[in-house]
């Protein structure tokens, strides 16, 4: 039903669910799928030359009569792995390489119906084994350094690693593919599409490794009924298949340290979208290639007329309903749930649920007590007992760390290492953050500002959560109130102190990108231990990874890329800020 030749109207009928298959195939004509009759008998005419490669969906019959010459097209000319074309335009002597059909691993063994070396059945067509050995072949045997040669294939190199590896085998300079019904064509290069140049490789072992599977399946049958020829065929594919480039720094044949695949840049890729969506135009003028892609792309007009979704309008579903009259502030809740009572001073500890016999009827006020609870009276004098019970714990806890307080203020003026305020803020953080309906912890309240005392009472803070502290020292976790640090940093490590110029000298050819060399000073007895080696930019960071010496100082430093968030450190710690 993908044939552009049926109607729109015709296509929605035979997709209709009344009509069986059996009717599709009697309704169906050869007129109806393709042009190819009338493009035999002359009643359609190709004006200029075509050059194309066979699709996924093909009669292999056909195709080996086109080759054979049993049927001749005028202006029509398949490339494949046994036909290349030289076109002499625009001052670029253009060679044209080209391979067709779907490409799937596990059937590049498999001829299929074909007699000769064009693979398929049941209408479809395939990519084998022999076929990439035969183009390699093929391509060796026409090479002329002066051309410039395009691939044209139907499956992506882009998407299969095994095909980028021919491009790199054939040096193709163009490649050439189709898409997957893509509404846009595409433009690009392996290098604005891969992270890094080991991406690159990545791409290449995915595809070695899928077929090394199959290769190792099926080697024993394959070397058992293949003849001499296909033996030089087959091995040049398996040649095909081992060209991965070596990571860059790596020494090569002749000990030559390896730089990088000159086609990770210079090989440009383009993927057609199909032939009623757009189309890619190259103009070939004094030695220059230009591209210009044209695609129809989506339509997004139906989005004006789109009716929302009403799960999408959340704020307004979560206001509706009569306010809430409590002791404190409001908290906006899910229409669904009964809103959440303030806890009243004295009532119940820190961040403690409530019960499950607490409940809210539909109007969010508190159903009639059961008859078994307790009278008024008694329930009154209980609270009152529990509140001077929590009164006194809260007493207590707070001259205990005001104590706590004044003894770490004074290790931090003789130069001691502030250990317990890491707990403290720990414990406080977690008495500050109340618990939500579901248990979870939400909200964090601000630290006070120094010489200010805070004001500790019932409050909502930013996000419309109210606290159910009634006393507090005002610690709270430590946060860390340093900006990002530069993107591009290296932390190092160092065994042996050493200074901002040594270091610099560490990195050898790299020192150039350095801009900035910082020795934290947040504790005393690690001076010029600990650095942080700032860089312009990413590649001079990446340089500075791999580009610095093996010691500093007789020693060994740790280099490794920093956090990008800063944080604090502590004397005896291992861990980088």
């Amino acid at each position: 039903m993908y044939s552009p030749l049926i109607p729109s109207a015709q296509r929605n009928h035979l997709l209709s669910p009344d009509n069986t298959p059996s009717n599709i195939r009697q309704t169906l004509t050869i007129s109806m799928l393709s042009e190819f009759p009338l493009l035999l008998s002359g009643q359609i005419k190709l004006h200029v030359p075509v050059f194309t490669v066979v699709g996924a969906c093909e009669d292999v019959f056909i195709l080996e009569k086109i080759r054979t010459g049993q049927y001749s097209i005028d202006n029509l000319h398949i490339l494949d792995e046994a036909t290349t074309r030289l076109l002499d335009i625009g001052g670029v002597k253009l060679r044209l390489l080209g391979l067709g059909g779907a490409f799937v691993p596990h059937k590049m063994f498999d001829n299929g119906d074909g007699n000769a070396t064009i693979a398929g059945g049941g209408g479809t067509i395939w990519t084998t084994v022999l076929q990439i050995g035969e183009l390699v072949d093929t391509a060796q045997r026409v090479f002329d350094p002066s051309e410039t040669r395009l691939l044209v294939t139907h499956a992506s190199p882009g998407r299969e690693g095994i095909l980028a590896s021919l491009a790199l085998v054939l040096k193709a300079d163009l490649t050439l593919s189709a898409g997957l019904h893509f509404r846009y064509a595409t433009s690009w290069n392996e290098f604005s599409v891969q992270g890094d140049y080991d991406g690159f490789r990545h791409k290449l072992l995915v595809g070695k490794q899928a077929f090394d599977k199959v290769w190792e399946s099926v080697k024993t049958q394959v070397d058992a009924v293949i003849d001499d020829h296909q033996r030089v065929l087959l091995d040049k594919a398996l040649s095909v298949i081992e060209r991965i480039p070596p990571p860059l720094g790596q020494p090569g044949p002749g000990g030559a340290v390896t730089g990088e695949e000159p086609a990770w840049k210079n090989c440009w890729n383009w993927n057609l979208c199909d032939a009623a969506y757009g189309s890619l135009v190259l103009d070939i003028k004094e030695g220059r290639v230009s591209a210009e892609l044209k695609s129809q792309g989506f339509n997004y007009a139906y989005r004006r007329t789109a009716t929302p979704s009403t799960g999408t309008v959340v704020e307004s579903a979560t206001t509706e309903g009569p306010p809430q009259t409590t002791s404190g502030p409001s908290v906006t809740h899910p229409a669904t749930k009964a809103g959440t009572p303030v806890p009243v001073e004295g009532s119940s500890t820190p961040g403690k649920q409530f019960s499950p016999q607490t409940k809210l009827n539909g109007n969010g006020a508190s159903p009639s007590p059961a008859p078994a609870a307790s009278s008024p009276v008694e329930k009154s004098e209980k609270d009152k007992e529990r509140a001077e019970r929590e009164k006194q714990k809260k007493k207590e806890k707070k001259e205990r760390k005001e104590k706590e307080r004044a003894e770490r203020e004074a290790r931090e003026k003789e130069g001691g290492e502030p250990a317990a305020e890491k707990k403290d803020g720990a414990e406080e953080g977690k008495a500050a953050s109340p618990t939500n309906g579901t248990g979870s912890v939400s909200g964090t309240a601000a630290e006070p500002s120094e010489g200010t005392q805070a004001v500790h009472s019932p409050r909502t803070d930013a996000s419309g959560l109210m606290s159910p502290r009634t006393d507090s020292t005002g610690a709270r976790t430590p946060t860390s109130r340093k900006p990002p640090r530069n993107p591009w940093t290296l932390f190092a490590r160092l065994p042996v102190p050493a200074n901002e110029n040594e270091l610099r000298e560490f990195f050898g050819e790299a020192k150039a990108g350095i801009t900035r060399v910082n020795y934290p000073n947040s504790f005393q007895g690690r001076q010029m231990r600990i650095a942080y080696v700032e860089f312009g930019d990413e590649d001079a960071m990446k340089a500075g990874l791999e580009k610095h010496a093996e010691k500093l100082n007789d020693a060994i430093p740790e280099v490794k890329q920093a956090d990008r968030e800063p944080r604090e450190y502590h004397e005896g710690s291992q861990q980088q800020a």
